[in-house]
């Protein structure tokens, strides 16, 4: 292939500026059989996948349709989708061979199993399927908060509501009896069954040998969710892995469909994917497997490491095959005192397992830095208590920012194994923001907390209005008063802005309007005795409904045109009537939603400012809170329905459905801590991250900002679910231990140029014991004793994989207009609906004159 190509991957290599090191060759060009690659951090490896990828297409004729590569997260996937356009785009230039890769699988695991549940080359004989509908982790929350999910319990247990969670915080060890606090621990229980696809036959089993009634109880709610959602064709992430693994198992050609599977991060995978990633590559046996243990932080998700460390031995075990084992163990990210102090920090614990024979790590990586250097790279702070580690720190950020020792302060990253209900965390913010450094936290306390959301759903407050407090204390409580403090903004923001005022009355207006109209229209209803299900025949009711006395022009057109009347009577001759309900609804609804208000809203100064901010590169803090906004706006519309009409307007409906039911909810769960890929990093601000929202990522500068986590004990999970699994596990009793390494190996394996340890002291501070040996070892220089003049200016970094840009989707949405370029490509908003449809029929336009164009163009060519 090589000869016909008249290309070398040598070539390929150096076209693109990539000098592989020797264990990165190797696994690049080994294609055949397993494949077990430790990575390191930093050491490549997404580049080593990418490049072994372009070798099985490009040099070994493997059509991209049969690979299965899945990542961690969808960013990792689209950056290694650009990789792979990049590279294939120059092999076509050179040898005008087309690759199309637009059929390969390519994504997380979960985007991938909806891939293959409604591919028919995985379903038996090959029939049509309709694909479930996702239920995320927000939407299985509400699920499970629901009063029908409660009042079903009632029934199934044949307890009160009160004593099943009474019963239930005991059970799980919570420190409340609360709704909320119990549906967290209900989905935490689930998902965990599914993940180890336990068998409900198997959960009554062990329920009925431990003697245990609270058990049994969760296994009957298990049960009938599971059967309810399924039985409705949804499924939630857990579910999903388990439908597409059941799928796989009833037939046998699905071994062969792929001619490789690459699995990234299989350090955080569970059991059920481990299954169906043996499935998959049980024809071919090209399975291969990058991860690393140290940096296994998910197993609160069911990941269970052991997948990773006993990969070899399983791999004998499910494809009677042995692996071939490839260390990618050189760090090209860190300075090499960085390298050293990670590695050394890991060893600070004995992982030797109980029976003397092995470890429960991989043992003997040997990881070490590119960097040869041995200049000052790790600092710690002066021991001593948190408010004055917090001014250490501020005043060193400072001088890094005023001595131009960093471009932005986005490239000093503050990490902490937690962010809520931290006074550290607060210490620091406000340490920093003293010294005139703004941070960016949306997860250090609610995100609903932040300036932006504030005002914007206190504004929403003044047109939809807000629910009725009722006496309740509690987290209920403190919600009502955030209704109550936003509102006041909103009154604040409306006397600064007159415009602002009269827009928000204006909305007012128009939804008292149709509120009114909708039950002028329902007591024409009653007094002709219609039903809102009767069929509507325009003939018969249009007209007495438009007599409808104080009925509004505007809803007078909405009970349709001539037009209209015929295309209706069309569809009941198609036995596909409407009803009196539908043209009511018509009739009396905006023609905006509630996405189409938020955007409206943005145009007014004190937001309009904001963006400017963004677009001159002074803060883009506050832009990307919007467009996070705009993310939550965009997901209740998904889940209800979207078109605001008189009959959600009477009796609150759609103010107590949004107000009470989904933002109360989004003020309970808050933001999740753990990664999001998707988190921006705005610049000029400080980002403050959890280390688990870190994972995959690298700064310049990286601060740890609490060198110790309290030991919280066995998840209790772990303790449900350990006797129902079988395998080689880690003890149970070492888990806090083994995880508190490891979540603190991927912290300090963060940093490009410096790392900063805080190193605390006084009432409430835990520093780690590996902290404490790793300081008096090392021996560390303090933040005091460090001139800033010594250390290395830090330019911004030119990403390794290129980024693809699309002529239509990118460059002529600029020409159009920056600002959209800037707020629907750059940070991520989410379009209103009005908007989708006009860039829809645009493109829809554009792609007909195109085919048009061409068409004419033959007709050219052939008159010729």
């Amino acid at each position: 292939m090589e000869g016909e190509l008249n290309l070398t991957l040598e070539a390929l290599f150096r076209l693109h500026g990539f000098n592989p090191n020797s264990g990165q060759r190797e696994a690049i060009e080994s294609l055949e059989g397993p494949l077990f690659l430790m990575a390191g951090p930093g050491s490549g490896k997404t580049r080593v996948l990418l490049w072994r990828t372009v070798n099985a297409i490009v040099f070994h004729n493997i059509p991209p349709e049969k690979i299965f590569l899945s990542t961690f997260t969808e960013k990792a996937a689209k950056q290694l989708k650009d990789g792979l356009q990049t590279i294939l785009g120059t092999v076509t230039n050179i040898t005008d061979l087309p690759f199309d890769i637009s059929k390969m699988y390519v994504g997380t695991v979960h985007s991938l199993c909806q891939r293959i549940i409604g591919d028919r080359r995985f379903i038996k004989d090959r029939t049509r399927v309709k694909p479930p509908i996702l239920l995320d982790e927000l939407d299985q929350y509400f699920y499970i908060n629901s009063n029908s999910f409660w009042k079903m319990t009632e029934e199934l247990i044949h307890m009160t509501e009160e004593d099943i969670r009474t019963e239930l915080k005991q059970y799980f060890g919570k420190g409340s009896v609360s709704r909320h606090e119990t549906t967290q621990s209900l989905i935490s229980i689930f998902n965990r069954f599914s993940e180890e696809n336990l068998q409900v036959e198997k959960l009554y089993e062990h329920g009925t040998k431990i003697k245990n009634e609270a058990f049994f109880h969760v296994v009957k709610l298990y049960e009938w969710y599971k059967e309810k959602i399924l039985n409705n064709n949804m499924v939630d992430f857990s579910l999903l892995q388990q439908k597409a693994l059941l799928q796989l198992m009833q037939s046998e050609h699905v071994i062969n469909e792929f001619e490789y599977v690459v699995i990234d991060e299989f350090q955080d995978t569970n059991r059920i994917q481990e299954q169906l990633f043996f499935r998959l590559a049980l024809g071919h046996k090209n399975l291969c497997v990058v991860g690393d243990d140290d940096q296994a932080l998910y197993r609160f998700r069911g990941a269970t490491v052991e997948n990773f460390v006993l990969f070899p031995k399983r791999c004998a075990l499910n494809l009677n095959a042995n692996a071939k084992e490839i260390k990618l163990n050189i760090n090209y990210r860190s300075k090499k005192q960085i390298v050293d102090t990670y590695t050394n920090f890991i060893e600070k614990i004995s992982w030797v397992r109980d029976d003397g024979e092995g470890y429960y790590r991989l043992h003997d990586k040997d990881i070490q830095a590119n960097s040869k250097d041995n200049d000052l790279s790790v600092l710690t702070t002066t021991c001593s208590k948190s408010e004055d580690v917090a001014n250490e720190i501020a005043l060193f950020v400072r001088k890094l920012i005023d001595e131009k020792k960093v471009e932005d302060p986005n490239q000093i990253a503050f990490l902490f194994p937690a962010l809520k209900n931290n006074k550290h965390v607060q210490r620091m913010k406000k340490a920093l923001e003293k010294e005139g450094i703004n941070v960016y936290a949306p997860r250090a306390g609610r995100f609903l907390e932040v300036e932006e959301a504030k005002a914007l759903f206190g504004l929403l407050i003044k047109i939809f209005g807000k629910p009725q407090r009722q006496d309740f204390s509690g987290a209920y409580k403190d919600y009502h008063d955030w209704l109550d403090t936003v509102e006041d903004i909103a009154i604040e923001l409306m006397k600064q802005d007159e415009r602002l005022e009269r827009y928000v009355f204006s909305k007012v207006a128009e939804l008292k309007g149709c509120k009114e109209d909708y039950i002028r229209l329902l007591k024409t209803l009653n007094d002709n005795e219609w039903s809102l299900f009767d069929i509507y025949i325009p003939n018969t009711h249009k007209r007495t409904l438009a007599s409808t006395p104080l009925l509004s022009q505007q809803t007078i057109r909405g009970l349709g045109t001539d037009r209209l009347d015929k295309f209706i009577e069309l569809r009941a001759k198609q036995g596909k009537p409407f009803t009196l309900q539908y043209i009511l609804n018509r009739a009396t609804s905006v023609d905006w939603n509630i996405l189409d208000l938020f955007y409206r809203i943005c145009g007014f100064p004190y937001f309009s400012q904001l963006f400017k901010l963004a677009e001159n590169g002074t803060d883009e803090g506050p832009i990307c809170n919007l467009s996070m906004i705009s993310e939550y706006l965009s997901r209740y519309m998904e889940q209800s329905r979207s078109v605001i009409t008189g009959a959600r307007l009477i009796e609150d409906k759609l103010r107590n459905d949004f107000f009470g039911r989904y933002i109360y909810g989004l003020f309970r769960v808050g933001e999740s801590e753990v990664e999001n890929e998707e988190t921006p990093f705005p610049k000029g601000r400080v980002p403050f991250l959890t280390i688990h929202q870190s994972k995959g990522l690298e700064f310049p500068y990286v601060v740890l900002g609490n060198p110790g986590k309290k030991n919280r004990g066995v998840p209790r999970n772990e303790e449900i679910v350990r006797p129902l699994i079988k395998g080689d596990n880690e003890p149970l009793e070492r888990i806090p231990e083994f995880d508190t390494m490891r979540l603190f190996y991927v912290a300090l394996s963060r940093a490009q140029e410096g790392l900063i340890i805080a190193n605390l002291r006084g009432q409430g501070q835990v520093v780690d014991p590996a902290f404490k040996q790793l300081f008096a070892q090392m021996n560390y220089p303090t933040i005091p004793s460090v001139s800033i003049a010594n250390l290395p200016n830090v330019k911004m970094k030119e990403e390794d994989i290129p980024k693809v840009y699309s002529y239509t989707s990118d460059y002529l949405l600029y020409l159009k207009c920056p600002r959209n370029y800037m707020v629907f490509k750059k940070y991520g908003f989410v379009p209103s609906r009005s908007q989708t449809m006009l860039f829809g029929n645009l493109v829809h336009q554009t792609i007909e004159d195109i085919h048009n164009r061409i068409i004419s163009l033959r007709g050219d060519r052939n008159g010729k």
